[in-house]
């Protein structure tokens, strides 16, 4: 079991940037797939993106793709979102979630509380 904790949200403008960070104080945290998705007010979570245990893979939704960047450094037990060229409908909370899997909710055991990330136009 892992417990994943997220920061590094706030408010940026369009076309700016912000890195999201994901991290575990338990050591196992290394041997998961973590996953990023986000909810915006009166959606429904949808993913984001995700990066593989030792980095083995990495997804990103349509939506982010050649926007968004994953990393992992298990030496730290974190995982970064780097987010670029932001836009108004990035604007959701971003959740951190560890688990085996890719792009599906279901794949994902252990959630974040979530993080505000806010583009204003």
């Amino acid at each position: 079991q892992v417990q994943p904790v997220e920061s590094g949200g706030g408010l940026v403008q369009a076309g700016g940037s912000l890195r999201l960070a994901c991290v575990a104080s338990e050591r196992t945290f290394v041997n998961y797939d973590i996953g990023w998705f986000r909810q915006a007010a009166g959606q429904e979570r949808e993913f984001v993106a995700s990066i593989g245990w030792a980095g083995k893979f990495t997804r990103f939704a349509d939506s982010v793709k050649g926007r968004f960047t994953i990393s992992r450094d298990d030496a730290k037990n974190t995982v970064y979102l780097q987010m670029n060229s932001l836009k108004p409908e990035d604007t959701a909370v971003y959740y951190c979630t560890a688990g085996h899997g890719t792009s599906h909710e279901r794949d994902y055991d252990y959630w974040g509380q979530g993080i505000q990330v806010t583009v204003s136009s």
